[in-house]
This record gives C-alpha cells, sequence and structure tokens, in this order.
C-alpha cells in the first residue's frame, strides 16, 4: 500500500486511540489498514492515549481483537505517565478516583493506596480519572481529602470521549466536579496536551521527524503543537469539519479519518 504524500515524510506517528482508532468497541473505517500501511512504510507507531480506564496491556489486547497489531513498548497511556510522575514527585498515602487500572499504576508508584479505609479524608495525594462507576462518595471523599490539604493530580481535563451512542464526560468532568466542590484547582495534570505526556513519547522513538495525530483540537492538536510537533486532526470523533475549519492556528494536516490521511 502507498502511503497518502501528508505521512510520506515523517519517520514516527503518535496515534490516538479513542475517536482515531475507534470509537467504543469497534475499529474505525480504515484505521487497522492504515496502521498496516505505516508498518509496512517503516514509520514507527506509538499509540497515546489519555483513556485511563484500562491497563497498558487491555490496550494491546483491544487493538489485537481489532484487527490492530501492537506491542506493549507501542502504547504510552496517561496512566503509566502518572505512574511515572507520582514516583518521582511523591510518597506516602493516595485516593484514587478511576478504575483499578488508575489504582494499580498509584500503588505501583509506591503510595499506599487508602480507599475504603478511614484515612481516605486524610489522604496525602488525591489522584483523579473519569471511569464508567463513578458514585457520589468517591467525589465526597475526594472533596474532603482535598480540603484538608492532599495535592489534587488530574490524569487530563478532557470533558468527554467519543462512543458510539454519543459523548460520555470524561476525566475532566469529573475532575471539575471535585475543583468546584473544594474550592481548589488541581495542582498537575499530566496527560495530553500537557508536555509530559509528549516527552515520555518521544522518549520512547529513536529520533526524526514525527506526526502527532488524534481527533481533538483541545488535546491532540495543541498537545502536538505544544511539543513542536506536526498535528492531523481525524474527523472521525469528538471535532466536526467546521470546527476544524474555524480552528486558529490549524492543524497541519485536517482528514476525514486515519485511513483518509495515511491511504488518501
Amino acid at each position: 500500500m502507498t502511503l497518502s504524500p501528508r505521512v510520506r515524510p515523517y519517520d514516527n506517528v503518535l496515534l490516538d486511540l479513542d475517536g482515531c482508532v475507534w470509537v467504543g468497541d469497534e475499529a474505525l473505517p480504515g484505521a487497522a489498514e492504515a496502521v498496516s500501511a505505516l508498518r509496512e512504510a517503516g514509520k514507527s507507531i506509538l499509540f497515546l492515549t489519555n483513556d485511563v480506564r484500562h491497563a497498558p496491556e487491555g490496550f494491546v489486547r483491544k487493538l489485537w481483537k481489532l484487527g490492530v497489531q501492537a506491542s506493549l513498548d507501542e502504547v504510552l497511556s496517561v496512566g503509566s505517565a502518572v505512574q511515572f510522575f507520582l514516583a518521582e514527585n511523591f510518597s506516602g498515602t493516595a485516593y484514587v478516583v478511576g478504575a483499578q487500572a488508575l489504582v494499580d499504576h498509584v500503588a505501583d508508584a509506591g503510595l499506599r493506596i487508602v480507599n475504603n479505609t478511614p484515612f481516605a479524608t486524610r489522604a496525602d495525594v488525591v489522584v483523579v480519572a473519569g471511569h464508567d462507576d463513578v458514585v457520589f462518595e468517591e467525589l465526597k471523599v475526594a472533596t474532603q481529602a482535598v480540603m484538608r490539604g492532599a495535592a489534587l493530580i488530574g490524569a487530563t481535563r478532557d470533558a468527554n470521549f467519543p462512543m458510539p451512542d454519543g459523548a460520555w464526560p470524561g476525566t475532566g468532568a469529573i475532575l471539575a466536579a471535585i475543583e468546584v466542590a473544594s474550592g481548589r484547582t488541581a495542582t498537575f495534570v499530566i496527560g495530553k496536551p500537557e508536555p509530559g505526556m509528549y516527552a515520555a513519547a518521544l522518549d520512547r522513538l529513536d529520533g526524526g521527524r514525527t506526526l502527532g495525530v488524534g481527533d481533538r483540537l483541545d488535546v491532540d492538536v495543541a498537545g502536538a503543537r505544544r511539543a513542536g510537533l506536526d498535528s492531523a486532526l481525524v474527523l472521525t470523533g469528538a471535532t466536526s469539519r467546521e470546527q476544524a475549519d474555524a480552528a486558529q492556528p490549524r492543524p497541519t494536516h485536517v482528514a476525514d479519518s486515519l485511513g483518509d490521511l495515511v491511504l488518501g
């Protein structure tokens, strides 16, 4: 398969997942073929995702299930970035709003998880990410811990993410609820478009010219630009053609889908 002129000049491609490679549990049309074409052309691929509902191994399994080859080294999730950041900067106890995958990342960073203990509201750190089973008790405990002085760490500020039945609330919506309730702004936010995710990604690559691909202007395109990279916006997720046309500054490339971007 011949690559389109838009992606041919790049040595490396950073690929978002939600809204770029898949929506929900279904691969987007042409996505698997696009990834195969990039591999055949010798491009290095790194899947860069703000999704914190699954461990990196879960993303690899899902990619294979949907016909996209991937190795664990090719997936950089914000959960992994949160783990690295916490290990470098924090110790003590943590209360986690998030799926089990995020709890595991925080524990692997060396913090003691105090969820479901009498010490939860006295945690040193509160780590927040959206997940499918958010309940009021989590928001309450997190709010009380932050008001007692805990550092508030957000995985991302993504307001929502695309699903087959429409947008679902993202980590940013859950983080905003805790910020409003506690009167405190997050001490740190880790995921795209923050520079840390891109620094970690570029550390995994061998140099060369890199293209960041995703479906969000405020996350994927803004993050790539802040990291000094070219960007490509695909219109299969959170952004419409009208929004793309009105964007200032514009992405380097705009395509109807990943397949259209890669294969033209």
